[in-house]
């Protein structure tokens, strides 16, 4: 996997025929007491960097520089950089109009924070209908084979687990256990398919959506090399699925 911001601009147009241009996209928000404001962004980025080293090279991957903000307004209770969603969606096409400019005819995008799947979806459904472009999306926890579409929460096991792996000093321990009391409804709906919203429930939950006091590094590196896989399952299966656009 090449870096974006390390090639000249004859490397792009040479590469873009050909490989897949890899947009990592994340946030800056709160992650309870214990997890820094870019968790998502470093999440997403140590995932893509594994999973690119499980390719060996092929396909080819451009990778573009991690996009840091996200749509994180339900996070300003606490402390958050978001963007609108119709920031987020502008955004989103100007990348992708540039890249398909310079050359590129696949673009995967690899999310790392729950807030942005629907903006980045809509995004990329959007400009595959008025584009000569093959695009792909998806969010890095839900590639696991052995756990498809599992829910990480936020703040908790799932993702302090990651961050003990990747980033162990970041970490501010110790890991208080998360208040007695139900977990939030956005994360836990009341029935399977029902998606409940309600005011003020983040600031209820404390910041995360379940007890992150038992994450352990052994458990983030078992994460890590499980989503490192699927992800890198999900790019070889894109290329396969759209190899017919390198024009």
């Amino acid at each position: 996997m090449r870096q974006l911001t390390e090639l000249t601009w004859r490397e792009v147009r040479e590469a873009g025929s050909g490989a897949i241009a890899v947009l990592p996209i994340g946030s800056q928000e709160q992650h309870a007491a214990h997890l820094p404001m870019g968790t998502d962004t470093m999440l997403v980025e140590a995932v893509l960097d594994r999973a690119a080293g499980l390719l060996t090279g092929s396909p080819e991957l451009i990778r573009l520089p991690g996009l840091p903000f996200g749509h994180s307004q339900h996070h300003l209770f606490a402390a958050a950089v978001s963007l609108r969603p119709q920031t987020l969606h502008a955004v989103l096409l100007d990348v992708f109009d540039s890249l398909v400019t310079s050359g590129f005819r696949r673009v995967l995008v690899v999310n790392g924070h729950g807030g942005n799947e629907e903006m980045m979806r809509a995004a990329v459904k959007e400009f595959a209908l008025r584009t000569d472009v093959a695009m792909g999306a998806c969010s890095y926890w839900a590639l696991d084979p052995a756990d498809p579409g599992s829910s990480p929460g936020h703040a908790g096991w799932f993702e302090t687990s990651l961050m003990y792996a990747v980033h162990p000093k970041l970490v501010r321990v110790p890991v208080a256990p998360r208040p007695a009391g139900p977990e939030p409804l956005f994360h836990r709906p009341p029935h399977p398919g029902l998606v409940v919203e309600r005011y003020g429930e983040w600031a209820r939950a404390g910041g995360a959506t379940d007890d992150a006091s038992q994450a352990s590094a052994d458990s983030g590196a078992e994460l890590l090399a499980a989503r490192a896989r699927g992800l890198a399952e999900a790019i070889r299966s894109f290329d396969a699925a759209t190899s017919d656009s390198h024009g």
